[in-house]
């Protein structure tokens, strides 16, 4: 009897996805943020007068909704979600590269729960670079 693998399930496919390229995802979540942020701030200050914002708030600033408004609240809520994903992120990311630069077994062995609770917040490839890593010093499971 041959078993064929059925296709990926759609979250699972995401979940991998959304790890995959999370420092990107990070990096675009705080750049919606600060654009937001700043169309709020050229609506409510005295920049509003100027060239770029003139033209952006006669179209976010209709008779029937401001959603200049919207942009107030929503804005600075998205720069600190996304300053926390990125920051974590890159946090994680350079606290695993100094740890998987070591040469030393013993070294290694000491930090192994660190780098494995910072593996939740890399990617799927760092996985694989830290099973090389355990498989070069001859670490067992």
């Amino acid at each position: 009897m041959s078993s064929s693998a059925g296709p990926t399930p759609l979250g699972r496919r995401l979940r991998r996805g959304a790890r995959a390229y999370r420092a990107w995802i990070s990096d675009f979540v705080l750049a919606v943020g600060l654009l937001l942020t700043v169309l709020a701030l050229g609506f409510f200050t005295p920049l509003a007068n100027s060239w770029p914002f003139s033209a952006i708030n006669t179209a976010t600033s209709t008779p029937t909704a401001n959603y200049n408004l919207v942009f107030v609240v929503v804005g600075p809520i998205v720069v600190i979600a996304g300053a926390y994903l990125a920051g974590s992120y890159y946090v994680a990311r350079r606290k695993f590269e100094h740890l998987m630069l070591t040469k030393s077994k013993a070294e290694f062995l000491r930090n192994i729960p660190e780098i494995e609770e910072l593996l939740w917040e890399l990617t799927p490839t760092d996985e694989v670079r830290y099973e090389t890593k355990r498989v070069e010093l001859r670490v067992r499971r």
